[in-house]
């Protein structure tokens, strides 16, 4: 897709994106597709219907992702964020990811179901969405007359030292051979997903279910359609060849005739597809900014264009309701989930959606960790906020946090003190 100017290939990004989140938004909120009820499913009930619809978007995307890598379609090895970098932040993937599995699970969802819920009238979600907004944006933004982050102040100096630095990108493919990375992550990626997929239609009741089918599918595509708009929207230059929008951004003083029409940053015009902590920060810049459009990001028109396609079904199906916080506790819950989904997101480099689908669709090792660190960090929340439920005042956190480990196999079982449930 080539445009004569660099604002009408921007708009069409930036629409394009709208109008596929949109979709997103209505099937996700129709289908009920939710990646902590998944996690919940298995955990408390042993159903696996859900966790297998989220398995499929996985598949959806990394089979996509690698066909149209490997026929050079798209080229994700500049994205933003950069899921294949060189430089392997296990660390963060992990304790961002298990923070973030922690809030969701407090919060009452993740990223994307907390733009769902605000779409079908939930007024708690919107205090979520602001507390993440603003703990993202100062975790990647200084403060006033700062050159400070949270990040910097709270992490950095203990976190990144444990980075990996390796000698080649950290995706799959790469770190099996570096001399024929993109082939081997071609084949990798095609049998990944072709196992995935055995595993998901082995079950009759997944087979069986409409709704999971349709929003395995739907958000796969969806996050495969982000990487290829995004990848593929091009600028015409005279006498030059076609410039990806970043190519532009960096090139910008010498193809373009004004600073008309220039973005505050070059990242965001990257090659990405969805992800919806560091949107929530970017959103909150846009705000703070007076809704300049140079901070208009394909972040943001996906967060809108979520809202507005969950708005949008919630309206056909007669579904919206208003919901407020029923108590304090219920208000503190998700307060506290919403600050470490901000810590965690950021951290992590994605959520259930940016780091669980859309890093796991370029076979980025990071991408793995963080998804694991997620659904560590949600069920074990989930165990110990049922034990503490079902033996009530008998049961301390600790008790709790000891039984649950237990029933994961992570501690011996002569250490518990309340008898598994």
């Amino acid at each position: 897709m080539q445009f004569e100017s660099f604002i009408g290939a921007e708009s069409a990004l930036l629409w394009g994106t709208f109008l596929i989140a949109t979709i997103m938004g209505a099937v996700v909120n129709k289908t009920n597709f939710c990646t902590m009820g998944a996690v919940s499913d298995w955990v408390n009930m042993g159903d696996m219907s859900r966790m297998r619809a989220w398995f499929l978007a996985m598949a959806v995307a990394m089979l996509g992702v690698s066909i149209l890598e490997g026929i050079g379609a798209i080229d994700l090895n500049g994205s933003f964020p950069p899921y294949r970098g060189s430089q392997l932040i296990w660390a963060e993937n992990l304790l961002g990811g298990i923070l973030f599995g922690i809030g969701m699970t407090l919060a009452s969802g993740c990223g994307n179901k907390t733009l769902i819920r605000i779409g079908g009238g939930n007024l708690k979600s919107i205090m979520v969405l602001i507390v993440i907004g603003v703990i993202a944006y100062f975790m990647t933004n200084p403060f006033s007359d700062s050159d400070q982050t949270l990040f910097s102040i709270i992490f950095y100096d203990w976190i990144r030292p444990l980075a990996i630095d390796l000698n080649s990108q950290q995706d799959l493919g790469s770190l099996i051979s570096s001399e024929n990375g993109a082939t081997v992550r071609l084949y990798a990626g095609v049998v990944i997903a072709f196992l995935l997929l055995l595993y998901i239609f082995r079950s009759a009741d997944f087979r069986g279910n409409f709704d999971n089918i349709l929003g395995g599918l739907v958000v796969g595509f969806v996050v495969l359609g982000g990487w290829y708009l995004s990848s593929t929207i091009m600028v015409t230059v005279p006498d030059e060849d076609p410039m990806t929008l970043s190519g532009y951004y960096q090139e910008w003083d010498m193809v373009a005739e004004s600073e008309e029409g220039k973005p505050s940053a070059g990242g965001p015009l990257s090659a990405q597809s969805f992800t919806f902590v560091n949107p929530m920060g970017q959103t909150t810049g846009y705000v703070s900014s007076g809704f300049n459009r140079a901070q208009l990001t394909f972040g943001i028109m996906a967060l809108f264009g979520i809202i507005a396609g969950s708005l949008l079904w919630s309206l056909i199906s007669r579904s919206f309701r208003i919901e407020w916080f029923n108590s304090v506790g219920d208000f503190a819950n998700h307060f506290i989930g919403a600050i470490l989904m901000g810590f965690g997101g950021v951290l992590a480099l994605g959520c259930t959606i940016g780091q669980g689908i859309t890093g796991i669709s370029t076979l980025a090792v990071g991408s793995f960790i963080a998804f694991v660190g997620i659904v560590f960090g949600s069920a074990l929340t989930m165990k110990i906020n049922y034990y503490k439920l079902v033996y009530e005042e008998e049961a301390s956190f600790i008790k709790a946090l000891i039984a649950s480990l237990a029933d994961m196999k992570l501690l011996p079982n002569s250490l518990r003190k309340l008898d598994a449930v």
